[in-house]
């Protein structure tokens, strides 16, 4: 990755080495990049008081905001030797809610970045870094989406994450994060038939699949409003979890935040849609959520088969929803590598509506629109 000196090339030559982003808006243009960029450079040198510092891309991500990373030249600055720029085009982007929900988290003890400067005018945030070894990186292969199994660090990589996700949970308060409710909850359904099935498999439903989509969802729905809710990250997976040395894990990606069904972030992590763990690994990871979460007073039921059910029921709405999102991505967005990781959460959707009598309309719906993903195979 090339390493961009601000003081070497104009913002125009910095926005067509730093490309890739592209989206069919406009935002993420040649031209528009360049513009942000050179305005970003000159918040940043002034923020900073000097330009001993070089920028190069840190990541994006499914939205419109990019990040870079800042490497100052000079230990003598007194600032870190590295920082992250967020770049979130305020006509696309927020930026109130990642500064919200940053101070939530930290409060109830969550390694999140600080926030160190902030441009709300124009969408910029300068952030601390926390590395770029996303627990991905360190447990998986993103090819074959199968966890290396002879990694002795994952049981201590989600022991931490298990235990940052209970102090978010044990901090939650009604009224401080905006509520995942019933229309929040259909609305992200209803991308499946949106954008799955009507725009990726070019299919209309007849009266009778309508039916069964519809019976299936509301059956989902009402098990995920009867569950107690708590702060909910809402993306809270192997991709937004940095390994760090200390407090453990970084937690990012968190702007997004909801109070909602308990169930959500432990199935985001679980059944994680770039990373597969055998299902006695994962019922081990969840007993040991469940025991801490009752030792911690959280609201989770006495009996773990109906946590574990509740787990199962909260995860084929959010699985329902990230196929929706990944066809989205790809045939509205033009990013098209998400498509790469449908069969895996297709197949712990799958799975969950053949365990359960009540999802049997769903399963059999599955079959009907696409038969041949049910012979894609994974190992659990």
């Amino acid at each position: 990755m090339a390493i961009i000196s601000v003081t070497d090339q104009s913002a125009g030559q910095n926005a067509q080495n730093l490309s890739g982003l592209s989206d069919p808006s406009g935002a993420n243009t040649p031209d528009a990049m360049g513009d942000r960029l050179g305005l970003l450079q000159e918040w940043v040198a002034r923020t900073l008081g000097h330009r001993a510092w070089r920028i190069a891309p840190a990541s994006n991500d499914a939205s419109f905001r990019r990040y870079f990373r800042i490497s100052q030249e000079s230990a003598s600055t007194g600032s870190p030797a590295t920082l992250i720029v967020m770049d979130a085009p305020p006509d696309k982007e927020d930026c109130r809610p990642f500064i919200r929900v940053a101070q939530l988290f930290h409060a109830a003890g969550a390694h999140v970045p600080t926030v160190i400067a902030e441009n709300l005018e124009q969408g910029f945030l300068l952030l601390s870094d926390l590395g770029d070894t996303t627990y991905l990186a360190a447990l998986g292969n993103p090819d074959s989406h199968s966890a290396k199994p002879a990694n002795d660090s994952a049981d201590r990589l989600y022991r931490d994450a298990i235990a940052a996700l209970i102090s978010i949970q044990t901090s939650s308060r009604q009224g401080e994060l905006p509520d995942y409710d019933r229309a929040l909850l259909e609305r992200e359904l209803q991308l499946f038939p949106d954008w799955y099935i009507a725009k990726q498999l070019g299919l209309t439903l007849s009266a009778a699949q309508h039916t069964l989509l519809r019976q299936g969802f509301d059956a989902i729905l009402d098990n995920n409003l009867a569950q107690p809710r708590v702060f909910v990250h809402r993306d809270y997976h192997c991709r937004n979890l940095m390994v760090c040395t200390q407090a453990n894990p970084g937690v990012l990606d968190f702007q997004d935040a909801v109070h909602g069904p308990i169930t959500y972030d432990l199935v985001s992590l679980l059944r994680d849609a770039y990373i597969a763990w055998p299902e006695e690994r994962v019922i081990d990871w969840c007993v040991r959520y469940w025991e801490t979460a009752r030792k911690a007073a959280l609201p989770v039921s006495g009996d773990f088969s109906e946590f574990y059910r509740d787990f199962e029921w909260m995860g084929a709405q959010r699985q329902i929803k990230v196929i929706g999102i990944f066809a989205r991505l790809c045939h509205r967005d033009g990013k098209t590598a998400y498509l790469n990781d449908q069969p895996l959460v297709m197949a712990y959707l799958r799975r969950t509506c053949l365990r359960y009598r009540e999802l049997a309309p769903l399963a059999r719906l599955l079959d009907q629109i696409a038969p041949l993903e049910k012979s894609t195979g994974y190992t659990f």
